[in-house]
């Protein structure tokens, strides 16, 4: 279930070395068939692959609101964004020693703001007072384990068909930032009007097809290299032709996410102002408690199933996976991903989860908590550096995602297509990641399909209590909209 295979003979014998430094034993580096050096390049490529957020999370939660303001200015909350990421991320690092980094979810804080901010007047505040809550009910069933149970429950076959459709997914997610396909006469058309047109597109392809040469030449660190160069080309043409933004009606063939040019100074100092800004209960005066726990409840599965997917991919790609299907310390990821949403609506900036991103640092050789830990600190470097963080593209970056996206979809090969009631459910979780655009939504149809395909095979009993929960609780999900209208719930 990996496309890079790490070479576990050469570290057993390397495992009781003295000559190992205190960072290599424990990280268990040697261990896992990396080396410090890879460790340190995946890091920074998941950074530069996700920074994307510093800019978009102020964007989403600055959005106005009549009379409701939001919980601080755009830079103040680009560095609220940035510090949450980086200690939670660290920690991920530390007490997991994952290569798995985390960051405001950008699903769960556009809910934030345009659906639980100015219902009945509920503030910025409250709703990051429902998001905490969401976190500490979610800390709760990590640390009772049923989490955990839940995870390994899942079927190893369904665990692989969320790997593949999380490499379509990203995929997909490169190909539409980069504004290769976009929406068109048909759902989704190539570039603009049927033709790739404009500089920003050369950009992309460039950074794809020199990422691509130097994987098949098999040199060390080619998604950092493709980024890096591609961010260079982009800050050279942007130099010259003055692109701009893009704007779907008036440039819709200028750079997306943001303009590969240094504006005012490179460094300069963050304000943490978010910090605390949240009401535990406000929400519960403003709209009551029936509507605090559907609320709760959609944030907490989205949450809930997110992460399980991203490190079952994430682990996939790396070849941390047991027989399985399980990562190692799987309980510890998991409580930090707790922690990051708990912490992420202390902190005024929407829940922190795990970031599928982070597989572009394990293809870059990413193996341990390390490559974490280099992520956190970039995030708070971002703080003091953000115009630096800024000037990369969408276009510089997402050539990463379409190729980490086309490694995890070679895992495709595990699952037994020759049987029914196997590929039927794994097929539904696969096509509806991309299709549906969200990880949550293919994990719950492949949940649903997969309970349903048994009971027709008349394999109820074989199925696992806690996958009948989980099935029955994405229904709900599903139907949360006609639930609310019945209930008379806003």
């Amino acid at each position: 279930m990996t496309t890079h295979t790490p070479t576990p003979a050469a570290s057993e014998s390397t495992k009781s070395s003295p000559s190992r430094s205190a960072v290599d034993r424990f990280f268990r580096i040697t261990e896992r068939g990396s080396t410090v050096a890879r460790e340190v390049r995946g890091g920074i490529v998941t950074f530069f692959t996700m920074a994307y957020i510093l800019v978009l999370n102020p964007l989403v939660l600055s959005t106005p609101h009549d009379g409701i303001a939001p919980l601080g200015t755009p830079q103040q909350i680009a560095a609220g964004t940035a510090f949450i990421a980086g200690i939670i991320t660290i920690l991920m690092g530390l007490l997991a020693n994952y290569p798995m980094a985390l960051a405001a979810g950008l699903g769960i804080n556009a809910m934030v703001a345009y659906t639980m901010v100015g219902m009945s007047g509920m503030t910025y505040a409250d709703a990051m007072g429902l998001v905490v809550i969401e976190g500490v009910i979610i800390l709760v069933l990590v640390l009772t384990g049923f989490r955990e149970a839940v995870f390994k429950a899942v079927p190893a076959d369904i665990k692989t068909a969320i790997s593949v459709g999380i490499g379509l997914f990203i995929a997909l997610i490169g190909l539409v930032d980069a504004k290769v396909v976009r929406a068109g006469g048909t759902p989704l058309e190539l570039g603009l009007g049927g033709s790739l047109q404009g500089w920003p597109v050369l950009v992309f392809l460039f950074g794809l097809f020199l990422i691509l040469v130097l994987h098949v030449r098999q040199v060390r660190g080619s998604i950092l290299i493709g980024i890096v160069a591609s961010t260079v080309l982009a800050a050279v043409i942007e130099a010259f032709a003055h692109l701009g933004a893009f704007n779907e009606e008036t440039n819709p063939t200028g750079w997306s996410l943001s303009i590969p040019s240094l504006q005012g100074a490179p460094v300069e100092l963050p304000s943490l102002a978010t910090l605390g800004q949240f009401s535990l209960l406000g929400s519960v005066e403003k709209v009551g408690v029936v509507s605090v726990v559907l609320l709760v409840f959609s944030l907490m599965l989205a949450d809930f199933f997110d992460t399980m997917g991203t490190m079952v991919a994430i682990g996939a790609e790396g070849d941390l996976l047991d027989e399985n299907g399980n990562p190692p310390r799987t309980r510890e990821i998991l409580v930090v991903d707790s922690l990051g949403a708990i912490a992420g609506g202390a902190g005024g900036v929407s829940s922190n989860t795990s970031y599928i991103e982070s597989a572009a640092g394990v293809g870059e050789g990413a193996r341990t908590g390390l490559a974490s830990i280099v992520t956190g600190m970039l995030f708070l470097a971002s703080m003091f550096i953000a115009p630096i963080v800024s000037m990369v593209p969408y276009e510089a970056a997402t050539p990463a995602l379409v190729v980490v996206g086309f490694l995890m979809m070679t895992q495709v090969t595990d699952i037994d297509w020759k049987t029914p009631e196997i590929a039927l459910p794994a097929f539904i979780t696969i096509i509806m990641m991309p299709f549906s655009y969200s990880i949550t939504n293919g994990i719950g149809a492949g949940f649903v399909s997969y309970l349903v395909v048994q009971l027709a095979r008349g394999r109820g009993k074989q199925i696992h209590p806690l996958m009948w929960v989980a099935s029955l609780l994405f229904v709900i999900y599903f139907t949360l909209e006609p639930i609310k209208a019945i209930l008379g719930v806003g």
